[in-house]
């Protein structure tokens, strides 16, 4: 007897149906992964890895090649990896799968777009329906986006454990929807993995048990320090005449920078003004772009390019005079790669980044600017040092807790 496993009308049904589309289909490299309709089953505990926008990819990605070390060794722990589709567009998502060697999804949810509650709501129904039809013994996700939040919901509803990496940092900002998400997730949380000492004291002061919060380290340094030697110059490299050491690299994105124009076009004059005549390549988010239209004036020196792949953006940041970002994770990149950065926010969720990196909040005022890069050109930045653990073997510390957990 089949037990329901074996493909039929139901099964066929499904293949047309975009939450239960396997992207390129019920593949025989697919079938000790996962536990849907045509794939056998292995023994051995399901883990849902949960993927849904640009900045969960290079977090996944060592994890899941660590499941595969393990299981290569006679590992049972099998995983799942699903796509939420919250970020949908090829520069904001499919190219990271290519670069980072992340195998094809077993699931894409294909959530796609929306204000945060339509995304959060279409991904915790077509999550909940997976959980369902083929339930998994473990959740995993990843960071501080919607999917984040949603599909932590969503399997606690279920009665699926959920484990959290990058558990316990704080802003203390609540305007951030990521500081939302990260305080919901961590409510319902099962297992908390953290990248810092100061994250699970975070914790502790929100009542989680010690035994539950496990220190492991960073596994988005632990893609960065596997890739360092595969980075790459971006195809404009030489068109824009860029040089090591010769240009700054800004990123923006959060609303209370970009999403107004008066005080965006401030910021964008004060930073063209303090950079000397450097080159600026600005990588736009899609959210930044749509702004950027209702500013005249632009300082030239500011080159607006698409969203680059991995290797090539963090080329870009490992090469630049300097980092100016109100992106939480670009500042851990930067520390590890010893180069300036400035962050223009009131707060950070990643401290370490500060007290021990490159990073120093400069807040939103662009008055702000002038004085820190004036001390940059002056040879005068801190020249900061890598947190502990972030030693590129995060993930493998994980997949040891969860055989450990999940295998008990």
């Amino acid at each position: 007897m089949c037990r329901g496993l074996c493909p039929s009308a139901r099964d066929r049904r499904r293949v047309a149906d975009p939450l239960w589309r396997v992207a390129g289909g019920w593949q025989d490299g697919n079938r000790d992964r996962g536990d849907l309709p045509g794939v056998s089953r292995v023994a051995g505990p399901l883990v849902d890895i949960i993927a849904g926008a640009r900045p969960n990819f290079m977090k996944v990605a060592p994890i899941i090649r660590a499941l595969d070390a393990r299981k290569a060794m006679g590992g049972r722990l099998r995983y799942r990896l699903i796509h939420t589709g919250q970020h949908y567009d090829a520069r904001m998502s499919g190219d990271f799968f290519v670069q980072l060697g992340i195998p094809e999804p077993n699931v894409n949810l294909e959530a796609g777009s929306g204000t945060q509650a339509e995304q959060t709501a279409a991904i915790m129904v077509r999550y909940e329906r997976l959980l369902l039809e083929s339930p998994s013994q473990a959740c995993l996700v990843v960071g501080d986006v919607t999917s984040t939040m949603a599909c932590a919901i969503a399997a606690q509803k279920l009665k699926v454990p959920v484990a959290h990496v990058e558990a316990g940092i704080r802003s203390g900002d609540w305007a951030m929807p990521e500081e939302v998400n990260r305080i919901v997730t961590d409510a319902i949380t099962n297992w908390f993995f953290t990248t810092s000492l100061w994250a699970g004291e975070n914790l502790k002061r929100e009542d989680v048990g010690g035994e539950r919060i496990f220190f492991v380290g960073n596994t988005m340094i632990d893609t960065l320090l596997a890739n360092l030697d595969r980075l790459r110059p971006p195809p404009f490299w030489d068109e824009m005449g860029l040089s090591s050491g010769g240009y700054f690299v800004l990123t923006l994105h959060r609303p209370s920078n970009v999403d107004t124009a008066a005080p965006f076009e401030a910021l964008l004059k004060a930073i063209g003004e303090g950079t000397r005549g450097l080159p600026v390549v600005f990588p736009v988010h899609p959210r930044t772009a749509k702004m950027l239209e209702a500013i005249p004036g632009l300082p030239q020196s500011i080159r607006f390019v698409e969203p680059q792949p991995y290797l090539e953006f963090n080329h870009l940041v490992r090469h630049a005079k300097a980092v100016i970002t109100d992106s939480g994770g670009i500042t851990e990149e930067a520390t590890v790669m010893g180069v300036p950065c400035m962050t223009l926010r009131d707060t950070t969720e990643r401290p370490e980044t500060v007290s021990v990196g490159t990073n120093e909040i400069l807040g939103t005022d662009p008055a702000a600017l002038a004085p820190a890069l004036d001390r940059l050109f002056a040879g005068r930045w801190k020249k900061g040092a890598i947190p502990e653990k972030w030693d590129g073997r995060a993930a493998e510390r994980i997949v040891a807790v969860l055989e450990r957990i999940l295998q008990a």
